[in-house]
């Protein structure tokens, strides 16, 4: 049955892009600014229709939208001459990242690259008079907020105990070095900044000093959970 519905779909998809072709040869309607469009998204609509139907192929959804994302950066060029058009590839490869991450929680990772892409998006879409290092400051702190949300979001994790959930801290090591990177070219844009010498130094101060918290707080578990009394035998 499944098989059969995707015959279905790739079936229409082929009879539109041959009408539009058909109708383009025959000089009725000049389509060719649609066929790459309806091209990438046919694609796109396949993949996803993969990623709906059945849990284990979460993997649909990053070429999916890669496809769609596509099909708009084309549409969004024809539209409107270029602006914002490298934007929704990131945009939608972004999305895909995140659909990856809600249909199964223990690929957490995912997040990274969703945050990436979504920062990315944001950097594209900047005015030519913010480049230079109002975007190098959106970078990081792109990153860093990715990073940050990594750190608060519960993802599920499989161990001898079974599966569940719990919040990983060593995400915000890379938060916090990043984050004071990206406030390091804010104040740069702002001609606030201390002199880059003494910057990457405290720059490494902190970072060191971020492993050292982090440290703690693993060891300050690793004793509460050997501390914590077993279940009792019945």
């Amino acid at each position: 049955m499944k098989s059969a519905n995707t015959s279905v779909i790739a079936g229409v998809i082929l009879i539109a892009l041959g009408v539009l072709l058909l109708l383009d040869r025959l000089g009725v309607m000049d389509t060719a600014a649609f066929t790459a469009p309806l091209i990438f998204t046919a694609v796109g609509v396949l993949f996803l229709s993969l990623f709906i139907r059945r849990r284990d192929n979460w993997w649909a959804a990053i070429p999916g939208s890669v496809f769609l994302g596509l099909a708009a950066v084309v549409a969004a060029t024809e539209l409107t001459g270029g602006a914002w058009g490298a934007a929704f590839l990131f945009l939608f490869m972004g999305a895909g990242f995140v659909a990856v991450f809600v249909r199964e929680r223990t690929n957490w990772w995912a997040l990274i690259p969703s945050g990436v892409m979504f920062t990315l998006a944001l950097i594209v879409g900047l005015p030519p008079q913010l480049q230079g290092t109002p975007t190098a400051a959106i970078l990081f702190l792109g990153l860093a907020a990715t990073f940050g949300l990594l750190s608060v979001v519960p993802v599920h994790t499989t161990d001898i105990a079974g599966s569940h959930a719990e919040r990983m801290r060593w995400p915000l090591i890379p938060a916090g070095i990043l984050a004071v990177m990206g406030l390091i070219f804010v104040l740069q844009a702002t001609a606030l900044l201390i002199p880059v010498d003494v910057a990457f130094p405290a720059v490494m101060i902190l970072a060191g000093l971020a492993l050292m918290v982090y440290a703690y707080l693993a060891h300050r578990d690793g004793r509460q959970k050997a501390h914590r009394p077993g279940p009792r035998a019945g």
